[in-house]
């Protein structure tokens, strides 16, 4: 293991050999827990299964030289060429058939030593390596990208001349067509003529091309600031990583930040990008919600009160009064039931959708804004502002290049969690229909401009709605009152009728609540919010 570490001037500067030795050294010889190669023993695995990339684990690369996180943090590219050579290297020590067979390898980074918020991605991150947490919300079919073009010069005499195009052994980085023919300019320096035109014609049989894809990310909905847009930023994945997450899917994005002409041709504006160097989806629906060792002792505790349950129902909207079997039901739809599949393949599903239909002022809407806050993955819309693509997925056309995204609606970004509401009653009946199959499969079905594509709902729904003449009429009944058909009833578990009544005892106890929560800024919980959250 190397022991002096150089300055940051000699980590970055033009010394590819030398790291290309480094990370070999590294790969070869760093061991595990368990005193074995561990990285050999990947690139074994990575042969056996006949893939293309191996995971590399920043920590390692950290404990073994302090030199490496340098170069990868400073100049990315190089330190991710030469890791990538360094696997090639070791390749074909063990076996050169099959080095010869794969174009190229990748060391394929599994952590980051810090998160960077989309939302603060600026010129000072240009070309440097980032870790970014997001939902992707669209992505294009898997394409295929020329990286290696083979050009034949037809001269016109009928002579022939081919060749590849860059001349250098690097990649197309755009659709560049070649100057010059290198064969003519090479007869040219020999021989003292001058240079000869004709036609270029691309060979696509014998030119080189890989995977390649595009994603739009977008910030998690828990992290956009109040009354701000969500951010987004276009992603590139290549080769072996594409294709692996769809629209709706949290994932840990590892990459470097790049620049594309966002304007018009000649315009000197730019946009970011990323060239993905890893994509991990998340495993766990709720993976997100980050948990200190003093949380879970207080989570702990709180699992041995007796009176748990009653504590979490008090602490559900607690500036409203009453309610009681309502915000149990809340309570119950925030943790979800227990989904099961049968031996056949039919899914149960554990999402419980409750539906709330009431008098105007009987605070539906703060019940369904507080669940939407609580819930760790929650997002609130109202009937009138949701269209049926808004709410399931969408495919949409891209105004520069023409091509077709898959776009996740709020049913697919709330995959995990709640999905709220409100004024259900005042939706299209086409727009609401769409939700059908997301209530009961936990589905989304997309077939659209030869997209077809089967996204993950598995959201809980709270709905709320007026009843059909604006108040509850006691004489018409529960079916006289509800202005929603059977098929979307059906799917609801729990309907609660909130009624506004002309009490007076009733009525001087919400006096009394009210007058309590405004003297004493709000209603104390049993709960914090944010311990209730995370329980």
């Amino acid at each position: 293991m190397p022991s002096s570490a150089p300055t940051l001037g000699e980590a970055v500067g033009e010394v590819k050999l030398d790291y290309l030795e480094i990370f070999q050294d590294f790969l070869q010889n760093y061991l595990d827990e368990q005193r074995e190669r561990k990285y050999v023993k990947r690139i074994k695995e990575m042969m056996y299964y006949e893939r293309k990339s191996i995971p590399i684990d920043y920590e390692d690369l950290a404990r073994y030289d302090e030199r490496l996180p340098i170069v990868l943090e400073r100049d990315p590219q190089l330190a991710l060429d030469s890791l990538s050579l360094a696997i090639r290297t070791i390749v074909e020590g063990m076996d050169e058939r099959y080095a010869e067979r794969v174009r190229k390898f990748y060391g394929r980074l599994t952590s980051w030593f810090k998160s960077t918020p989309i939302r603060e991605i600026r010129s000072d991150v240009l070309n440097r390596l980032v870790m970014l947490e997001g939902v992707v919300v669209r992505s294009t079919p898997p394409r295929e990208k020329l990286v290696r073009a083979t050009y034949v010069h037809v001269l016109p005499d009928g002579t022939q001349h081919e060749f590849s195009w860059p001349p250098e052994d690097r990649e197309l980085e755009e659709m560049e067509r070649p100057s010059y023919c290198p064969v003519c300019v090479t007869e040219v320096l020999e021989e003292g003529g001058s240079p000869r035109r004709g036609a270029f014609r691309l060979v696509l049989e014998k030119s080189s091309f890989i995977d390649w894809q595009l994603l739009t990310l977008q910030e998690r909905p828990e992290e956009i600031p109040p009354g701000q847009l969500p951010r987004s930023i276009d992603v590139v994945l290549t080769e072996d990583i594409v294709d692996t997450v769809r629209p709706g899917d949290r994932v840990t994005l590892i990459g470097v930040v790049k620049l594309f002409r966002g304007g018009r041709r000649g315009s000197p504006v730019y946009d970011f990008y990323i060239d993905a160097n890893n994509v991990i989806p998340a495993q766990r629906l709720l993976e997100e919600v980050s948990i200190s060792p003093e949380d879970e002792a207080k989570i702990r505790e709180l699992s041995r009160d007796p009176m748990v349950r009653r504590k979490i129902v008090a602490s559900i909207a607690p500036a409203i009064h009453g309610y009681w079997d309502l915000k149990e039901a809340i309570a119950l739809l925030l943790f979800g039931g227990v989904p099961k599949v049968l031996g056949d393949g039919t899914r149960i599903r554990g999402e419980i959708h409750v539906l709330i239909i009431g008098d105007p002022g009987t605070a539906k809407s703060q019940l369904l804004q507080y669940a939407s806050r609580i819930a760790p993955r929650g997002l609130y819309t109202t009937g009138r502002g949701s269209s049926a693509a808004g709410l399931t997925a969408a495919v949409v056309r891209d105004k520069q290049t023409g091509e077709f995204f898959l776009e996740a609606g709020a049913m697919v970004l709330a995959d995990g969690g709640v999905v709220a509401v409100d004024e259900i009653d005042k939706m299209r009946e086409e727009d609401r229909v769409a939700i059908h199959e997301a209530m009961e499969q936990g589905t989304v079905t997309i077939s659209k401009a030869g997209i077809h594509a089967r996204l993950s709902a598995r959201a809980s729904v709270l709905a709320a709605g007026n009843p059909k003449r604006g108040r509850y009429v006691d004489s018409l009944g529960l079916a006289g009152n509800i202005n929603l058909p059977v098929t979307i009833l059906s799917r609801f578990d729990l309907i609660f009728i909130t009624k506004d009544v002309a009490e007076i005892d009733r009525d001087r106890e919400i006096v009394r609540h009210v007058l309590e929560v405004h003297s004493t800024e709000g209603a104390r919980a049993e709960m914090d919010p944010e311990l209730l959250r995370k329980y």
